[in-house]
């Protein structure tokens, strides 16, 4: 059906001999909402640390020991995180995602609602 659209437009705007750019026609967007949130509620360092994963979470104890609040945890420089002894690709990571959570543009998803094939 989709094709016989195209080909009818193509045929209409060769025929008139003018050049246009031929789009899709538009079709409503389907999208089905689950009702439950696949995100966190609560965001605390081992919540934001695991949402990370890639062996961050190994240094929940220290962070919470030493940084001990998530937002000041969000704030926290590389030099600071150097000095607590984090490797620099963790640190690198832990940056990035902070920056992504402070913008709004990630939130760490919730383990369970996760189904790993």
């Amino acid at each position: 059906m989709l094709a016989s659209l195209f080909s009818k437009r193509l045929a209409t705007t060769a025929a008139a001999g003018s050049r246009t750019i031929i789009s899709p026609p538009s079709t409503p967007a389907i999208r089905a909402y689950s009702n439950r949130s696949q995100y966190l509620v609560k965001v605390g360092i081992p919540e934001f640390l695991n949402g990370v994963g890639k062996g961050v979470e190994a240094h929940v104890p220290k962070l919470e020991a030493e940084i001990g609040d998530f937002q000041k945890l969000l704030v926290t420089r590389t030099l600071r995180l150097k000095k607590l002894g984090i490797p620099c690709k963790h640190r690198k990571l832990i940056l990035s995602y902070a920056h992504k959570y402070r913008l709004g543009l990630w939130r760490p998803r919730d383990p369970k609602l996760l189904t790993h094939k």
